[in-house]
Formats: C-alpha cells, sequence, structure tokens
C-alpha cells in the first residue's frame, strides 16, 4: 500500500461512481456531449443499428450491443443514426485509464447479455425515481452492473476482434455495394492472396461466394416480410436486374423467389416464445425450443426439441443445419450470424416488439396471416369477457390486471408487453 503527502494511505484497487444515466433515445449528436475530462461511459443499446466512429475507427453496432468509452474518446454518429438504450457515465478512482479494465480493452464493442441489459434497465429506472427508502440502491446496481460486465468480458476475451472479424463486419454492411477483395485485403492490410486463403480458411466459402450468399439470404428475408418487385429487390440487394438475382436465387436456393415464397416452410424457432407463436399457427417446426409451460400441453418428439447451450455455438450450428430448415426465427442476437450459411435468420427485435407485432410477423413468414388476424379478434373477444367478470367481481372499473409468475430467484410479469409477458398469447 502507497502512502500520500498527507499521510493517509492510498488505495491501489479501483472504485467505480456512477454520474449520469440518461436515455440514448434520439440521439443524434455528432459528437458526445461535454464530458468532464476525469470520466468514463458506457452505452448499452436497445434497438437500432449501424456504425459509429471511435477513435476514428468504425464500428458496428446494434441491439445488444455495449461501448465502453473513455474519457478521451471522440464519438462521431452519422446524423440519421437513432439509437435506443442507456448511457452511463461514471469516475474510476483512483483516476487513470489504465485502471479502468472495461476502457483498456483490445475492442470498445461487446455484446451484452440479457441480464446484463436487464440491470441496465433497473439502474435507469432506479436513477431516474430515487427511492429515499432505499438511498444506496444507485450503488447496489451499479456494482451489480460492474460485476456482471467484467465476469462477461472475462470469458470472452477469446473472442476478441481481429482483422477478420472487421472486414466481415464491413462486409455485411456493404454487401450490396460493389466491393472487391483487393479493397477488403487493403482494409484489412494484408495480401490479396493472404486475404483470399484465410477468408475460405475461416468463412469456409471464397470472398465472392460468400458476397452472394448474404445478397440472396437479406433477399430471402424481404420476400419471407413482404411482397417487393424482384427488380425492386434485386436492386436492393446488389444486383441490377431482377432475373439475374433469380438466377443466382435458384442456384442457392434450390427454388425461385416465387416458390420460396409460396412454399410450406421448414422453419427452426430458437425459443420459446416464437415456438409457441408458431404452434398457435398449428404449425410444428422442425426445431424448437419449448418451456416446462409448453411441455405440460403437448408432447415433444426429442427429435424435435432444440437445446441451447450457452457458449456452444458450434452445437447449434449443428442440431440447426441437420434439419435443413428454410427459415431460422429469433430474436435480434449477434451470434444468429453463425447460421447465415444454413438459411435467413429473422430477428425480431430484443424488448422491442409487441407480442402482437412478434406474432404477425411470424404469420407473415409461414404464410398464416389470416389464421394469426383470427385467433387475435378470438383472443380480444376473451380479453373482454375476463375483464368484464373481474370488474364485476371487485365492483369497479380497474384498467388493466396481471399475472406473476414467482419462483425462488425471480419473478416474471405476464402482461401486453415484451418477452416473457408474450406467453400470455397462449
Amino acid at each position: 500500500m502507497q502512502i500520500q503527502s498527507d499521510g493517509m494511505p492510498y488505495s491501489s484497487h479501483p472504485f467505480y461512481m456512477p454520474l449520469r444515466v440518461i436515455s440514448l433515445s434520439g440521439r443524434t449528436n455528432s459528437t458526445t456531449p461535454n464530458i468532464p475530462s476525469t470520466n468514463s461511459s458506457l452505452m448499452i443499446i436497445w434497438d437500432g443499428k449501424g456504425f459509429l466512429e471511435i477513435d476514428g475507427k468504425l464500428h458496428k453496432v446494434m441491439a445488444g450491443s455495449l461501448i465502453a468509452l473513455s474519457s478521451s474518446s471522440l464519438l462521431k454518429m452519422e446524423p440519421e443514426l437513432q439509437l435506443k438504450g442507456i448511457w452511463i457515465e461514471y469516475s474510476c478512482i483512483p483516476q487513470s485509464k489504465d485502471e479502468d479494465i472495461f476502457i483498456n480493452d483490445n475492442s470498445p464493442v461487446h455484446h451484452a447479455s440479457t441480464r446484463l441489459t436487464a440491470l441496465a434497465g433497473e439502474l435507469y429506472s432506479a436513477w431516474i425515481d430515487a427511492d429515499k427508502q432505499k438511498p444506496f440502491r444507485v450503488q447496489q446496481l451499479f456494482t451489480q452492473f460492474l460485476v456482471e460486465l467484467h465476469s462477461e468480458l472475462t470469458s470472452r476475451k477469446e473472442r476478441s476482434s481481429s482483422w477478420m472479424e472487421q472486414v466481415t463486419e464491413y462486409i455485411e454492411a456493404h454487401y450490396n455495394e460493389d466491393i472487391t477483395r483487393d479493397q477488403m485485403a487493403a482494409l484489412a492490410e494484408v495480401s490479396p492472396e493472404h486475404f483470399s486463403r484465410a477468408f475460405r480458411k475461416s468463412i469456409g466459402l471464397s470472398f465472392s461466394a460468400y458476397i452472394t450468399l448474404l445478397r440472396i439470404r437479406k433477399a430471402q428475408q424481404r420476400i419471407l416480410t413482404s411482397s417487393p418487385n424482384l427488380t425492386t429487390l434485386a436492386h436492393e440487394v446488389g444486383y441490377e436486374e431482377g432475373t439475374y438475382l433469380s438466377r443466382k436465387f435458384k442456384q442457392l436456393v434450390g427454388v425461385s423467389p416465387t416458390a420460396y415464397q409460396n412454399k410450406n416452410k421448414r422453419v427452426v424457432a430458437l425459443n420459446y416464445n416464437h415456438t409457441a407463436s408458431l404452434r398457435v399457427l398449428e404449425i410444428m417446426p422442425q426445431l424448437g425450443v419449448y418451456s416446462e409451460w409448453q411441455h405440460s400441453l403437448e408432447q415433444v418428439p426429442a427429435s424435435k426439441q432444440l437445446q441451447m447451450s450457452e457458449g456452444k455455438f458450434s452445437l447449434l450450428y449443428d442440431s440447426v443445419a441437420a434439419v435443413k430448415p428454410d427459415v431460422i426465427i429469433g430474436y435480434s442476437l449477434p451470434d444468429n450470424k453463425i447460421l447465415t450459411p444454413v438459411a435467413p435468420v429473422i430477428e425480431l427485435p430484443f424488448m422491442q416488439m409487441s407480442w402482437r407485432e412478434q406474432f404477425v410477423l411470424i404469420a407473415e413468414v409461414v404464410n398464416r396471416r389470416q389464421r394469426a388476424e383470427q385467433w387475435l379478434s378470438h383472443y380480444d373477444s376473451l380479453c373482454l369477457t375476463a375483464n368484464g367478470l373481474l370488474n364485476h367481481a371487485i365492483g369497479m372499473e380497474r384498467g388493466t390486471a396481471i399475472v406473476w409468475e414467482v419462483s425462488s430467484r425471480s419473478a416474471y410479469c405476464f402482461s401486453s408487453s415484451f418477452g416473457r409477458g408474450c406467453q400470455i398469447l397462449y
């Protein structure tokens, strides 16, 4: 332990204190707001995607991204970029960037788990609505948040960014442009020959084949969620003619765009909310994630059950690829990109899209829109009847009602909202 000039002991351990917690909604500043030179910041994004320029380098961000900024970081955002989430400003004592373990890393952009995102939301709520009965609630939540963040960063060291990751991120953002192998090799600062060898070894496809794959997957996503004109769609994904898109589409998918749109889809659902939506629409997914509650309603063959293991992405890929799906449905998560070679992934924004919107979109994907509308009408009728009975039982008009599921370690609210609230549908 060191001794300061005033004779007091000087701690070698860093301490962190939150200074400001605000919403990111609608922020389109060209640079960071005025932050005292001693402060660092963390951004947690719930919705929106695009590129941020941090200290002169472009970084792709999306729902689930966490960005760590030092007091000296220069952040630039495009004026049209709309991000939703939380901005946390904090001070590190002693005031040294070397001590700030969240800044002193290979990349300022990380993936935030559901747990970390939930803690950020709790911290924001506690910050804007102070509870005098719990004066240390903000400090407690911020400490929990930092402990969880440190744990996640430590466990993901092996996934640190490389030139290959930077190149693939750039390609995914510019797949519909005329980008060349030589341009990407220059971006990676390697020779074109080395780029080709390393790219094929890492991705499993040549550079040109990967561009084609991304374009066709994007075309499939658009076909599944809307009815685009073929020529317009070709321009959107980077081709000049609809006939050329159709030829490339059939080479990769095996059928024409029109046939793909109309066929009965083989579907994989990556979480139990979307599995349940498919069952309501009378569709049995080739693979789905089932909750205990869903198992209580029907017997599901083991061959139809998808086991989601944290961190075991190769097992997930093998399981999904084995059933040869036409489409994969899940929440918007960075890890979904490993499934791109298998089938298009329809990503539903995490904590942003209501259960009705998710349900209708899934119905569009599997050509069951009419069935969905009939079910929602029936559901609303049941709700109206139940509300009338509840009003009568308590002798008064009340706004709404929710149901709580309480376990030993957590509690879930069932309502017309996001996440677990979706299960009220079933």
